[in-house]
C-alpha cells in the first residue's frame, strides 16, 4: 500500500512539474502574438482564481465532512505570502521578454542555493558540507546551462536581473507554501494565496498599461523602466479566450493540485528531486515549439543543476537510521 502512494505521489508531482515547466513556452508565444506582460499575468491570475473557487465549491458541497476555514490572522498571512506568488510570476515573465526560455529557467532555480542562504540564516546555523558542495555545482552548472564561457554570448542584464528576482520570490513563496495554515485544504489555501498574488498583478497592471495611457508622467516613468521596449496600449481582452485559459491551467489550477495530491506521499526531499524535472521539460519545450538553440555544453550545465538537487534533498545516513528505528 505504501508502494502504491509512493508510485501516485512521484506520479502526481511529476506531471506537476512538467505541466509547471511549460508555461515559460507558452508566455514567450503570447509576446509573439503581441500580448504585454501585464495582459498575460492579469489573464492568468484572473482565470486561476476563478477556476479555483468553482473547485472549492465543488469540494465544499460534495465533502461528507466540514472543511476547515480561515481565520481572520491566517487570511492576512496567506494574502501577504501570496504576494511572493505574484511577483515569481511577474519577474519571470518580465525576464522572458529579454532572454531566452531556457536562460529563464535556470535563473529561476537558483532557488535552490538561495533557501539554503535562507534556511541558514532562519536556523542560525551554517549549511553543512554537502549543501556547500550542492550550491557550488548549482553555480558551476548555471555557468555551463547559460552558456557564460563562451565569450561572443550576450545576455541582456534586464533579463538576468529579473530572473533572478524571480528566483527570490520564488524561494520565499516555497517556505511560506510549507509552513503557513497547513492545516487548510488545498483549494482554500491555494484561492487566498492566489487573491494575494492577484493585488500585485492588478497594481502592476494599472502601472504598466492603463495608467501610462491617462497619465503623460507615469507613461514616462514606464518607458524609461522598460528601456523603451514595450509598446503602450488599451488592455486587449483576447487574452482571455486566447492564452489566457492555458496559462491559468497551466500555472495556477494543475501544478498546485497535483503537488498538494502528491508532496503528502514523497515527502518534501523526494519530492523536491522529482519537482526538479520543470527544468529539462522547459529548455525542451523551448527548443521544440520556440526552436531555441540549445548547446550541448548548456545541457551538461542542466545535468549539473539536476544532480545538485538530487544531492541536497537525499537523506542523510542518520536520518535513514531514524526511519528505519520509526
Amino acid at each position: 500500500m505504501k508502494k502504491k502512494n509512493l508510485l501516485k505521489g512521484v506520479l502526481f508531482v511529476g506531471i506537476g512539474a512538467s505541466v509547471y515547466g511549460m508555461l515559460a513556452t507558452f508566455v514567450k508565444m503570447s509576446y509573439h502574438e503581441g500580448y504585454t506582460t501585464s495582459e498575460v499575468t492579469t489573464s492568468q491570475f484572473m482565470l486561476g482564481l476563478i477556476g479555483l473557487l468553482i473547485l472549492n465549491f465543488i469540494q465544499t458541497i460534495t465533502s461528507k465532512t466540514k472543511l476547515p476555514a480561515p481565520n481572520r490572522k491566517e487570511i492576512k498571512m496567506l494574502m501577504l505570502a501570496g504576494t511572493s506568488l505574484g511577483c515569481t510570476s511577474l519577474f519571470y515573465y518580465i525576464a522572458v521578454q529579454y532572454i531566452n526560455v531556457s536562460i529563464a529557467i535556470v535563473l529561476l532555480m537558483q532557488s535552490v542555493w538561495f533557501s539554503v542562504v535562507v534556511e541558514s540564516f532562519l536556523t542560525k546555523k551554517f549549511p553543512n558540507a554537502r549543501k556547500i558542495v550542492a550550491t557550488v555545482v548549482v553555480l558551476l552548472g548555471t555557468v555551463l546551462a547559460t552558456n557564460l564561457i563562451n565569450v561572443d554570448i550576450e545576455l541582456d542584464w534586464h533579463g538576468v536581473f529579473w530572473g533572478l528576482m524571480a528566483a527570490s520570490s520564488y524561494t520565499l513563496t516555497m517556505f511560506t507554501s510549507n509552513t503557513l495554515a497547513t492545516h487548510l485544504p488545498a483549494f482554500r489555501k491555494s484561492i487566498v494565496m492566489l487573491a494575494g498574488g492577484s493585488v500585485v498583478v492588478l497594481a502592476f497592471l494599472f502601472f504598466a498599461q492603463i495608467g501610462p495611457l491617462y497619465f503623460d508622467g507615469l507613461k514616462s516613468v514606464y518607458l524609461n523602466f522598460t528601456d523603451n521596449t514595450q509598446h503602450i496600449h488599451s488592455f486587449d481582452y483576447s487574452i482571455f479566450w486566447t492564452y489566457g485559459f492555458v496559462l491559468a491551467l497551466f500555472g495556477t489550477i494543475i501544478p498546485p493540485i497535483l503537488f498538494n495530491l502528491g508532496f503528502p506521499n514523497t515527502g518534501l526531499g523526494l519530492g523536491s528531486i522529482i519537482s526538479s524535472l520543470e527544468l529539462p521539460v522547459s529548455v525542451t519545450m523551448a527548443y521544440i515549439l520556440l526552436g531555441e538553440k540549445v548547446l550541448l555544453i548548456q545541457w551538461a550545465g542542466i545535468v549539473l543543476i539536476l544532480l545538485a538537487i538530487v544531492l541536497m534533498n537525499l537523506p542523510s545516513k542518520k536520518e535513514l537510521e531514524i526511519a528505519e528505528v520509526a
